[in-house]
């Protein structure tokens, strides 16, 4: 029988899912792939996985899609990980860079700004390196382990979970766990429990990475405070807004 293939995302706050999958041994039945957001989706969409931890705005772009497990990346406040940063204030930003790493992150910003911020930048897909360019009227959404390092780099750094909490009253869940076809529930019981057993230990994983981070990165307060990894009912509720938002975004002014 062919092992299951599952892509997940190769940042840090996916380290405990991985901690699960070892130390439970699950790992062992599976073919795991580590990749950036926007690379899982795109092996989600293909077909070259069967299962991703996938940015959520990939979800209606599958033609079958399922919302496997009970856990997720997701933010009940501020996730310090996903960033829109500013040398000046929201009313003076003319452009914003977008992180072409997550569609996740790229629709969010673009909800926030329409909703919230009642602002209308020239957007621009940029790829990396881009923090440079951060400056004057010129903003940028960065995303993943790279925000650690830019702390009080820029005189203004939103929080996007913060911001969507503030603007819907609800958590927000960045990525979840999506299959492209029926999984056997057998199989899902063991990858959920898995997961679940990494989650629990968040805090000895967070340990393990402290010195890989910047000083005063606080990973362990990121992987047990900020990231919410279960997929309860109020991140459902968030999910579904975001889905629901999500049409009513239209690409707009974007230059490549």
């Amino acid at each position: 029988m062919d092992k299951l293939r599952i892509s997940a995302v190769s940042y840090l706050n996916t380290k405990p899912f991985l901690e699960g999958m070892g130390q439970s041994g699950f790992l062992e039945k599976v073919d795991l792939s580590l990749d950036i957001p926007s690379l899982c989706a795109s092996k989600l969409l293909e077909g070259s996985v069967d299962i991703g931890l996938v940015p959520v705005a990939v979800i209606p772009l599958l033609k079958e899609a399922h919302i496997i497990t009970n856990y997720c990346i997701g933010a009940e406040g501020p996730v310090r990980s996903v960033l829109l940063y500013s040398d000046v204030p929201l009313k003076e930003i003319k452009s914003v860079l977008l992180d072409n790493q997550s569609r996740t992150s790229v629709t969010l910003v673009k909800i926030l700004c329409k909703y919230l911020w009642k602002i209308h930048p020239v957007w621009t897909l940029v790829k990396d390196g881009y923090e440079q360019d951060i400056g004057g009227d010129v903003a940028g959404v960065v995303i993943g382990d790279r925000t650690f390092g830019l702390k009080n780099k820029f005189r203004y750094a939103f929080d996007l979970a913060e911001a969507w909490k503030t603007l819907t009253g609800l958590p927000f869940v960045f990525a979840c766990w999506v299959s492209n076809k029926p999984i056997d529930p057998e199989t899902e019981r063991l990858f959920n429990e898995a997961l679940g057993l990494g989650v629990q230990r968040a805090a000895v994983v967070a340990e393990r990475y402290e010195n890989q981070f910047p000083a005063g990165s606080n990973i362990r307060e990121y992987l047990t405070q900020n990231i919410s990894f279960h997929l309860d009912e109020p991140k459902r509720q968030g999910l579904q807004r975001f889905l629901e938002l999500l049409s009513t975004i239209n690409a707009g002014s974007v230059k490549a």
